[in-house]
């Protein structure tokens, strides 16, 4: 839904906002569980994840504000209702709660399954609803995000299992975007752009992540337009040729054409992962674009609009 409103912003294709208005009516009248009050990790599955639930709102919120369509913006707030009820705990939002019962899961080691600072770009949403009690929410996970963050990619040794964690810890950068006019924020944001772009590129020889670096690159870009983080331009030139390497159409592997236009989940040593999927693809097309904005010195872009 968020890609496909951005891409319809973009360029005012009315195949794209169909495809959004598509996704969301799936989501509002098919996915949605009202025995239950919240989205399932899938039609039927006994299990929701507090990150899934603030992604599917802030989607529908992106298809609201395409289309005005009020059904949209109405489930999104029974689905905050849900985020901030059915996963609080006195200290953390839990990741993951069983269905029916809405008991939460027992941690292990993933981090998916573990309270983290990522969580907070989910708490977004409830930022993205306008509604000052929602916000006050947010202000309780970022106080949390901000305490434990510096311990998130601490806690993995695997080289390649860390480079998953650097597009989780992304999420969390990404949401501090929305509050970057604090000094304590900005400090953060900073260095955590900085150790970000070192790992990325310690670990790339061994296995990179497309998303990665796209999602570096939104944020480098963005906290520069914020005023937040100057702009390390050198970074985000190699960033960008970083992108543009998962680019399907640059490949050989690109038989399939569901991936002609997309990019390539990853690459280990040379050798790329013949997977291709929407979350990867839609980071990469909107760092691309930003980064155009940017050179063409047109920037337009406002933060709810951050796929």
């Amino acid at each position: 839904m968020s890609a496909f409103a951005y891409l319809h912003s973009r360029t005012g294709t009315q195949q794209y906002l169909d495809a959004s208005v598509r996704a969301a009516r799936f989501l509002t009248r098919e996915a949605w569980d009202p025995a239950a009050s919240t989205f399932p990790f899938e039609p039927g599955a006994e299990l929701a994840y507090f990150f899934d639930l603030g992604i599917i709102i802030r989607g529908l919120l992106s298809a609201w504000r395409a289309t005005g369509d009020e059904e949209f913006r109405s489930c999104a707030r029974e689905a905050a209702l849900s985020l901030a009820f059915d996963f609080l705990d006195d200290t953390v939002f839990h990741p993951v709660i069983s269905l029916p019962e809405k008991q939460p899961l027992t941690p292990d080691r993933r981090w998916s399954r573990n309270p983290g600072c990522y969580q907070l770009k989910s708490a977004v949403a409830w930022l993205d609803l306008g509604d000052e009690h929602a916000a006050r929410l947010f202000e309780r996970a970022l106080a949390y995000s901000l305490a434990t963050h510096q311990t998130f990619l601490d806690r993995e040794s695997n080289r390649e299992k860390l480079m998953d964690r650097l597009h989780a810890y992304c999420y969390f950068m990404e949401a501090l975007l929305w509050v970057a006019d604090r000094p304590e924020v900005r400090t953060v944001l900073q260095g955590g752009i900085v150790r970000t772009g070192v790992l990325l590129r310690e670990i790339a020889p061994e296995f990179e992540r497309s998303d990665v670096g796209a999602q570096l690159l939104r944020i480098r870009l963005i906290a520069a337009y914020l005023g937040a983080v100057p702009l390390d331009e050198e970074a985000a030139v190699d960033e960008v040729e970083r992108v543009l390497s998962f680019h399907a159409p640059n490949h050989a592997l690109t038989i399939d054409a569901r991936v002609r236009g997309g990019f390539w989940f990853g690459r280990k040593a040379s050798t790329m992962l013949p997977f291709s999927n929407p979350v990867s693809t839609a980071f990469c097309a909107q760092a691309l674009a930003l980064w155009n904005d940017h050179q063409a010195g047109r920037w337009s872009f406002q933060l709810p609009q951050l796929i």
